[in-house]
């Protein structure tokens, strides 16, 4: 793995997410100039719309769109200096000595960088729902992983490890021992 001009040796961003949040982001847009383009006044029925009514609802439609495009900031950057996770609204940078491991946890929508004293951080950018990509940085962040901690972190704590079946696809252990599949 190359190091990019930014520092940082891996860097994830949730992928259908991102998507999903753009479409979602238009749409809100959308009704919302609608609806400042079709609700007038002047008739003598129903509510009489001025010119400020229709700027405040085109005003309203930005903020939600804004609102609803703050999901499109997740990510997972790790490097030399540690991790660093940014979910929705905050970034946190955790150091390699305080890393225990990255996880998901079984039914979770998104892996878990565990912490000492039990404490986690979601880490939004690494989604089930990306399948085979969320596998790949998995791996690609044990890989910095071991390199950085010189493998000091202990693997004995190994439940929602995820793990390539025969197939190609993502199987993860279940509380039990057992393999449930990445899809499941």
């Amino acid at each position: 793995m190359t190091r990019d001009e930014t520092g940082w040796d891996l860097e994830v961003r949730p992928e259908k997410m991102r998507r999903w949040v753009v479409v979602a982001a238009v749409v809100v847009m959308a009704v919302h100039i609608f609806a400042a383009l079709v609700l007038r006044g002047g008739g003598d029925t129903g509510v009489n719309l001025r010119v400020v009514d229709q700027i405040a609802i085109l005003a309203i439609g930005v903020v939600l769109t804004g609102g609803v495009l703050l999901f499109t900031r997740p990510r997972l950057r790790a490097g030399a200096d540690g991790v660093s996770v940014r979910n929705v609204v905050a970034e946190r940078h955790i150091p390699w000595t305080d890393v225990r491991g990255l996880f998901f946890d079984h039914g979770a929508p998104w892996a878990r960088l565990e912490l000492p004293f039990d404490e986690y951080v979601p880490v939004v950018a690494i989604q089930a729902r990306d399948g085979e990509r969320a596998v790949d940085a998995l791996e690609r962040f044990r890989e910095l992983e071991s390199r950085y901690t010189g493998g000091a972190v202990s693997d004995d704590n190994d439940r929602g490890a995820i793990r390539r079946n025969d197939d190609g696809g993502a199987v993860r252990r279940n509380d039990d021992g057992g393999a449930v599949r990445g899809d499941d």
